[in-house]
């Protein structure tokens, strides 16, 4: 019979991905990981293959929390498509899990440290980025259909304006830039969409 676990698996890939999102893939090592999670290398190892297989499991992680709740933020189903997005952005650089500022965005920042030289690690990457395009378009569609955008609107180019800007805002979050400067770069973000439709009389 097979010794049951002394531990949670689930809080321990949770805990995992905490410190990858602080120290990076390169900067976190099996020791580090050890001391966070309460395991020996050998349990580790034994749990988890290795460090890199971990750090895949974590990515999902944070997909389907962090992400998912990105997505939901963007539902303008009943609310004027520019304040969803206006409040999405804003809360990007705003409020991180922790509600410490400066880590950014778990995914953001495992595209800028390890780019293409990963191929699982991209596919992670590209998928999670392909979710945020398109919670994006589906809201802006839903805006034009309500009349509350030009029936003209590029959508597909508004969503990598928009895309591209939010990419931009996690890198400076983590820089520890101004929250003013990047307030003022979302405001002209949303101003690109262009003025509201005037209403019949």
């Amino acid at each position: 019979m097979a010794r049951p676990r002394q531990f949670d698996e689930k809080n321990a890939v949770t805990s995992a991905t905490e410190l990858f999102w602080r120290r990076g893939y390169h900067a976190t090592s099996v020791r580090d990981l050890g001391d966070e999670l309460k395991l020996t290398p050998s349990s580790l190892y034994r749990t988890f293959t290795d460090k890199h297989t971990l750090f895949l499991r974590a990515l999902d992680h944070y997909r389907a929390t962090e992400s998912t709740q990105a997505r939901q933020r963007l539902d303008a189903s009943d609310r004027p498509v520019r304040e969803v997005l206006r409040e999405w952005m804003l809360w990007l650089v705003t409020c991180p899990a922790d509600g410490k500022p400066g880590r950014g965005c778990f995914v953001v920042n495992t595209t800028t440290e390890l780019g293409t030289t990963d191929a699982q690690v991209q596919e992670r990457t590209e998928a999670a980025f392909a979710v945020t395009r398109q919670a994006l378009h589906t809201v802006l569609a839903e805006g034009r259909g309500r009349g509350e955008l030009t029936t003209d609107l590029d959508i597909e180019g508004a969503v990598e304006l928009l895309f591209t800007t939010v990419l931009g805002l996690r890198v400076r979050e983590r820089a520890g830039h101004d929250l003013k400067g990047m307030t003022t770069a979302i405001d002209l973000a949303i101003r690109a969409l262009g003025a509201a439709p005037e209403q019949p009389v």
